[in-house]
């Protein structure tokens, strides 16, 4: 195996300037598949709001226990994703990027299709949510392997100095990606019309499928570029220098511990603001006034949110030069408190006696631009914390298990706190663990010049 991947090494040397062709196929490889992964992951989090508490569990329980129910399902895929960081860091620091990146693409693509296909709970009972839940499963396990090899590929490729700005482009695939899932639910939602709650009509019938369905169109796109690209040089380097382990998982945990500890709980903020301002704060926005919510309506909350992923995506490439020009750590450090802010305003925006669609949208657009910022030098800072051969896994495992500590339960967490203490308790829940990841990138070392071949 060490000598097939060798002979496939470019010539290039790492850090080394990139020919327009190559830089373009790199981009497009790494905007694409992670736009895909999120497409399927965010179109799994519309509708865990909108139609699987109707179509997937018991219709004879209280809409609040409907609710929590399917965001239990939505949380497992972040159990999956640890798991999935292991099995794909394992094949992508024993065997490469390339061939790593396109087996986490099919697993994903795959689980995601197939929920388009899944029986209701009408239809098939409880096997209907057991299956459903499979399925995310399956979802979490791909993403799990998706993400750190994207990063990789960016990181490793990148050009000296521009590290950071070529990694944000692999981060440019979650507002992308969010774009594409809520856009297509925004359309199938007015074409074939839905009110919330409702459990009839074409949409709730037949219409949710579709944006599972057509992700099998995506993923034949992403595996069409995936199969062009190149190992990169610096895995490269390492076979031709003998530095590969073989067992990945159990050199990351004896020679890179602390940068597990510490890479996991810097991620840990930037995950709960993202899931807090996606999918909570749509069952929030959406759910009727006398259950606790706004009673926006559903089409009018899709818009909203559709309008503030662009400052998502806006934040993304300021946060990467920035990064590149002062440092992971200052910048990571400034918006860290700026978040923190943030947590304070909102029952501002969003107190139920006050809030319009005006202060939602405020908040959307604030809270998105505040995650483009601490999101986007994510893919160069943990990447940057582990040597070569324990990367894959290292960057993987630290992504993901803070995934769960701040995205699996920050909706459920955050849906409680609003039924028992109000909306305001959401916001200290976002400022005590944004103070926690604040420690956490305290005791970091600033990554802008490591030697992303060292072993």
């Amino acid at each position: 195996m060490t000598q097939t991947v060798a002979t496939t090494t470019p010539a290039r040397v790492a850090g080394a300037p990139l020919d327009r062709q190559t830089k373009r196929r790199i981009i497009i490889a790494s905007t694409v598949g992670t736009t895909i992964e999120f497409y399927d992951f965010y179109a799994y989090a519309t509708a865990a709001v909108a139609v699987f508490p109707y179509l997937f569990f018991p219709k004879n329980q209280d809409p609040t226990v409907g609710l929590l129910a399917s965001f239990a399902t939505f949380g497992l895929a972040f159990v999956a994703r640890p798991l999935g960081s292991v099995l794909f860091g394992h094949f992508g620091d024993r065997i490469g990027r390339k061939a790593t990146l396109v087996g986490s693409l099919l697993t994903m693509g795959i689980a995601t299709f197939l929920i388009g296909l899944l029986p209701t709970y009408a239809q098939a009972g409880v096997a209907a949510p057991a299956m459903l839940a499979l399925m995310r499963f399956g979802q979490g396990l791909g993403l799990g392997g998706e993400w750190s090899g994207a990063a990789l590929l960016a990181t490793e490729t990148a050009e000296k100095g521009k590290r950071a700005w070529a990694a944000m482009w692999p981060q440019l695939g979650a507002p992308f990606g969010f774009l594409a899932a809520n856009g297509l639910f925004l359309v199938l939602v007015t074409i074939l019309g839905h009110k919330n709650g409702e459990t009839t009509g074409d949409f709730m019938t037949w219409g949710w499928r579709i944006p599972f369905l057509l992700s099998a169109v995506m993923v034949l796109v992403g595996l069409y570029v995936r199969f062009k690209l190149e190992e990169t040089p610096v895995f490269a380097h390492a076979v031709d220098t003998g530095k590969k382990v073989s067992t990945p998982l159990t050199e990351v945990f004896k020679t890179s511990w602390k940068p597990l500890i510490i890479g996991t709980f810097v991620m840990v903020a930037c995950y709960t603001l993202f899931y807090l301002v996606t999918t909570w704060i749509l069952s929030y926005g959406i759910g009727k006034r006398e259950n606790g919510g706004l009673g926006i309506a559903y089409i009018q909350f899709l818009k909203l949110q559709l309008i503030s992923i662009f400052a998502f995506i806006a934040g993304i490439p300021l946060s990467g030069w920035l990064a590149d020009k002062f440092g992971r750590r200052r910048i990571l450090l400034v918006v860290s408190i700026i978040m923190i802010g943030f947590g304070f305003t909102f029952p501002i925006f969003l107190a139920p006696s006050t809030a319009t669609t005006n202060t939602v949208l405020a908040f959307l657009t604030i809270g998105m631009f505040i995650m483009g910022l601490i999101f986007g030098p994510m893919s160069a800072v943990l990447p940057e914390l582990y040597p070569t051969n324990v990367r894959y896994t290292g960057s993987g495992i630290a992504y993901n298990v803070s995934s769960i500590l701040g995205a699996a339960i920050a909706p459920f967490v955050a849906t409680w706190l609003v039924k028992h203490h109000g909306v305001g308790s959401v916001g200290i829940y976002l400022v005590t663990v944004t103070i926690i990841s604040l420690l956490a990138i305290l005791a970091m070392p600033e990554t802008k010049d490591h030697d992303m071949t060292q072993i």
